[in-house]
């Protein structure tokens, strides 16, 4: 059995499941990009104690750092709007607006689809951001 990496650890699944869930999720196209947004906790950090379920959605609604998976064949290529070159590349952890892009989920794990102009950082460790 192998894994299919997410955000935020691993879900073990059969190797042929794998490659069905990629088949499953959209690649950008045009000047968007294609964004994982972290799987949130289900519990506050080392006391244990559960969150809400409303806690939980307000938390993924509100996200604002995700991984880039991958970005459509015009994203960056205008000199104009992006005279130094890409803002990110995949595998770059970015932070964004926090109601950004096109919301939504395959298998369970939820992505969106921003425009290449939505982000605003590259971030490089994640856990270390919190929203205010």
């Amino acid at each position: 059995m192998t894994t299919i990496k997410d955000v935020g650890g691993a879900v073990p699944i059969k190797q042929e499941e794998e490659a069905d869930l990629e088949s499953l999720i959209p690649h950008p196209v045009g000047y968007h990009i294609l964004i994982a947004m972290p799987k949130q906790e289900e519990t506050f950090g080392d006391s244990g104690i559960v969150k809400a379920q409303k806690t939980i959605i307000h938390d993924t609604i509100l996200s604002m750092v995700g991984l880039v998976l991958d970005l459509g064949e015009q994203a960056y290529s205008d000199p104009d709007r992006f005279p130094t070159g890409p803002w990110c590349k995949a595998g770059d952890y970015v932070m964004f607006r926090a109601n950004s892009g096109t919301r939504f989920k395959v298998a369970g794990q939820e992505y969106r689809i921003l425009n290449d102009d939505s982000i605003e950082a590259v971030v490089i460790d994640p856990n270390a951001i919190s929203g205010v």
